[in-house]
């Protein structure tokens, strides 16, 4: 197995079938798409559209990582039933349909845990979402910047084995978290891919991956300590100002990394980043 690298959609200045010939163009093995919704973009279940982005991925050899659902920071999965279902439903309809074997329910915004009575609408509507996805035979992934004491009483509580959490290597950062520490503390409860970030701010340029104040090197050295199986590395600084240069350097910088999680043939010298350096030993 090799660990992948990928963009996250949303990050990027082109979109939809655009989004796809650039993740090619700069060498990228995957993308993370974003459902769409008001100033969001074009939505994915609109007419002919997942159809469009699949003959895409066909197209470039770019695969499809996942479907986030970041409409929901605007909408509030902590709504009331009636009222988030819907969307749910849809998310979960357009991540079979697209082929994604993984869906990220964001909790910021709107959406934020901030006291008990959201946490266990925030439970109830992944539980409730997490059934539906493991008929699709989709993993269910939960962003969010809860201590890992709370972050682990989320995963027991939605108990189902088709959800995980999404681990973002900076944002935690923002809220007086180390995402070393949920990296370690969290190992069996993460989803295969990890949002790479390493600093502010979170609009325009960020710090280079591994150049930042987010300490991703250890980050990524927790995570390849712990029993997490990583499957793709996505970057998700601002790439909308189509700075190229960064991008690419990024993405370089990424694809030594997940050399720590890429299988080598048996007898075969496993192949090692080391994250301090960006070398291969």
């Amino acid at each position: 197995m090799r660990c992948q690298v990928g963009l996250a959609e949303w990050r990027l200045a082109p979109s939809g079938v655009a989004a796809f010939r650039l993740a090619a163009e700069v060498g990228a093995d995957g993308l993370q798409l974003d459902f769409g919704g008001p100033g969001r973009g074009v939505l994915v279940d609109g007419p002919g559209r997942v159809e469009q982005l699949r003959a895409a991925s066909a197209a470039t050899g770019v695969g499809v990582l996942a479907l986030a659902g970041n409409l929901l920071n605007d909408i509030g999965l902590t709504a009331e039933p009636a009222v988030v279902r819907p969307v749910l439903t849809r998310l979960v309809d357009a991540a079979g349909a697209l082929g994604a074997p993984l869906l990220i329910v964001p909790s910021f915004r709107r959406s934020a845990i901030t006291d008990q009575a959201g946490f266990e609408r925030t439970v109830a509507a992944l539980r409730w979402t997490a059934a539906r996805a493991q008929d699709r035979g989709i993993l269910l992934a939960s962003e969010n910047v809860l201590p890992a004491d709370r972050a682990r009483r989320l995963v027991d509580q939605v108990g189902s084995p088709a959800f995980r959490l999404l681990l973002d290597t900076f944002n935690p950062v923002a809220h007086g978290l180390s995402p070393a520490v949920l990296a370690a503390e969290l190992g069996p409860c993460l989803a295969d891919q990890v949002h790479l970030k390493d600093g502010p701010p979170d609009v325009g340029p960020s710090p280079l991956l591994g150049a930042g104040q987010g300490g991703l090197r250890d980050t990524l050295a927790a995570l390849g300590d712990g029993p997490a199986r990583v499957r793709a590395l996505v970057l998700e600084n601002d790439y909308r100002d189509n700075d190229g240069v960064r991008l690419r350097a990024d993405l370089a910088w990424a694809r030594q990394a997940a050399l720590r999680w890429s299988r080598v043939p048996a007898g075969s010298r496993r192949p090692h980043a080391d994250t301090r350096t960006g070398r291969q030993a």
